[in-house]
């Protein structure tokens, strides 16, 4: 029996993709006796999503790595700790061979026990510009012989130099950021029958502001919504928190959150506006024009804004200000609206970047690393 331990989590963009590595993976592994298991927290959405995938779940806590001072440091400390016993024991116990982390503060405690058990690790990073879990986990990738895995060719450069010098520069190749199965088969009639719309000529916008919404994005959408929806049927995932008094009609489709039907919502829509996290690239593998309010302040690295820019000056996205307000989302709007050929071109550049395969690069690599394993130790 063949144990690969998956970890990661906090948020979609760190489950989502880590999930399209381990189906693909699964694929491939047609022909072999073989198991995967995630390490997750063992409080949040990690759980839910990923057994829902019929993955087997294993939660330890987990404590957040804050950038700034915070008395909430101290107590998670001990969270981490506790992480990293945990995990040990778990990865341990499972027999595994290799961990793969989609990263997020989850990852850092199942990459530390890995890396003390001797078992190689391996690590994705889907932002631009790498997370401190990500600079983190990247010792533990070097101490166990394993890979960083890149969704952007210049990521590279925000490692240190220092970490670079230590073999980082040979352990990093560039994939692209996985994306789930379903986006490449998604149905644009099926989106519309989930909406209940008919016709091929419904113009739809797609809001998403994430799997827990977005105040900004939901308070610009509330004010122009009449104006909106003039010209568009806006289809809006809003979060589970949104508490306002527009009802829903044939023009604004409201939804908490859409989970299985997504691709196929997607695929019906013209634009998709949102944030700028590691969930864009799916957009991409529908080849969808963008338009992006990246999510900017102190809270954040940046992150965001980076990811933005790379779409933007390929040619995928229009990227608002830094504070936008209803007049420049509006223009925004309008402007693409009003021009096929505009929205045509965004949609090719967009779709350039979904080609990457990221999903099917990895499993492949992993793949490699486990006839080696196989071979060298003879036990399978």
């Amino acid at each position: 029996m063949i144990n690969i331990a998956f970890t990661g989590g906090g948020t979609g963009g760190h489950i989502y993709p880590g999930l399209a590595v381990a189906m693909e993976l699964k694929k491939k592994f047609a022909d072999h006796e073989t198991r995967i298991f995630w390490i997750g927290s063992s409080a949040g959405m990690d759980r839910s999503i990923v057994e829902e995938a019929g993955i087997e779940f294993f939660g330890v806590p987990s404590g957040k790595l804050r950038r700034y001072f915070s008395l909430k440091n101290i107590v998670d400390l001990f969270k981490i700790a506790g992480g990293f016993f945990a995990a040990r024991k778990i990865l341990k116990k499972q027999k595994a061979v290799l961990l793969f982390s989609k990263g997020g503060f989850v990852s850092v405690p199942p990459c530390a026990a890995a890396s003390s058990l001797g078992i190689r690790t391996f690590t994705h990073e889907s932002d631009f510009s790498p997370g401190l879990a990500t600079k983190i986990n990247v010792r533990y990738v070097l101490r166990t012989g394993g890979w960083v895995f890149t969704a952007y060719e210049d990521t590279k450069k925000f490692f240190s130099e220092k970490t670079l010098k230590r073999g980082l520069s040979d352990r990093v190749t560039v994939t692209g950021n996985p994306v789930r199965a379903g986006f490449y088969n998604a149905d644009a009639a099926k989106g519309r029958a989930f909406l209940g719309l008919s016709g091929n000529d419904v113009r739809i916008l797609l809001v998403l502001g994430g799997s827990q919404g977005a105040t900004e994005i939901n308070e610009l959408i509330r004010a122009i919504l009449p104006e909106l929806t003039k010209v568009y049927t806006v289809v809006h995932q809003t979060g589970p928190n949104l508490s306002w008094d527009i009802p829903a009609s044939q023009r604004y489709k409201p939804y908490p959150y859409i989970k299985e039907d997504m691709p196929h919502v997607m695929a019906a829509a013209e634009l998709v506006m949102g944030r700028s996290g590691a969930g864009i690239w799916e957009w991409a593998v529908l080849g969808k024009p963008m338009l992006l309010i990246p999510l900017r302040g102190s809270g954040t690295r940046g992150d965001q804004v980076e990811n933005a820019r790379f779409f933007n000056k390929a040619g995928a996205a229009f990227v608002l200000g830094e504070k936008p307000d209803t007049n420049e989302l509006m223009t925004a709007i309008n402007e693409l609206a009003n021009d096929t050929e505009k929205r045509k071109a965004m949609a090719v550049s967009s779709g350039n970047i979904g080609k990457s395969g990221g999903a099917q690069k990895i499993a492949g690599f992993l793949l490699q690393e486990i006839d080696k394993i196989k071979g060298k130790n003879n036990e399978f």
